[in-house]
């Protein structure tokens, strides 16, 4: 397999940062990398590309029954407390303990918590619409579906007079419109309840100022499946 092609190069990349290169063929890529500056410099391309999808991220903090849990495990069996501190040598040693215990705890609370990863979503050029523009998307929401980033594949421009629309795609019934979005650089979205009732996702070519009617009137460039 010749991997100096740019498009082979730059598939295999993307699919490898997206993470749905899995398995042997996955293994086999990162074995390929030191060896390949055209497979090194994709993969550092499509990083750059999605890194605004971290920015999207909600911090989670952690959880106010740490403190209660810890003492529990700490102390369990401790009936009789009171018989502890009548042995000076015991005292000294759980109070030995106990600080090593709150230097852990701070320890613990001031890492920065693990946070669920983002929903990708790659909106992938429509076919039908290959004659009229090319325009690839992905797509990065927080799993609380407050926020979105999304980040063109490919630099592209909708010509004169002509923008680029995202809509939100239920099961069932109209499309509902998130915004105009570009195609050179990413585009955050910030709106409650982006997952709700939403299938999907897709992009059509519409006039400079958007839809004039609500609903797509333009041809749908790029669709993208929604998979939580």
């Amino acid at each position: 397999m010749d991997y100096s092609r740019p498009l082979l190069a730059d598939r295999l990349a993307a699919e490898y940062v997206l993470g749905t290169l899995r398995g042997a063929a996955r293994r086999r890529f990162e074995a390929l990398l030191p060896a390949h500056p055209a497979l090194a410099a994709a993969v550092a391309g499509w990083q750059a590309r999605l890194l605004p999808l971290s920015a999207a991220v909600t911090p989670v903090p952690p959880s106010p029954g740490v403190w209660s849990r810890l003492e529990r495990r700490l102390f369990a069996g401790a009936a009789t407390p009171a018989r502890w501190w009548q042995r000076l040598g015991l005292w000294q040693g759980v109070s030995a303990f106990a600080t090593v215990a709150a230097l852990a705890l701070g320890l613990v609370l001031s890492q920065p918590q693990p946070v669920q990863p983002p929903i990708i979503v790659v909106i992938a050029p429509n076919p039908e619409a290959a004659g009229v523009l090319q325009a690839g998307f992905a797509a990065g929401l927080t799993r609380d579906g407050r926020a979105l980033v999304l980040q063109p594949i490919h630099p592209v421009v909708p010509g004169s007079g002509r923008a680029f629309e995202l809509w939100a795609v239920p099961p069932q019934g109209a499309p509902r419109s998130l915004g105009l979005v570009s195609g050179e650089q990413a585009t955050t979205v910030q709106r409650g309840l982006l997952l709700r009732d939403t299938a999907a996702f897709a992009v059509s070519l519409e006039p400079s100022g958007g839809s004039p009617t609500g609903a797509p009137t333009g041809p749908i460039l790029s669709v993208g499946k929604l998979q939580i």
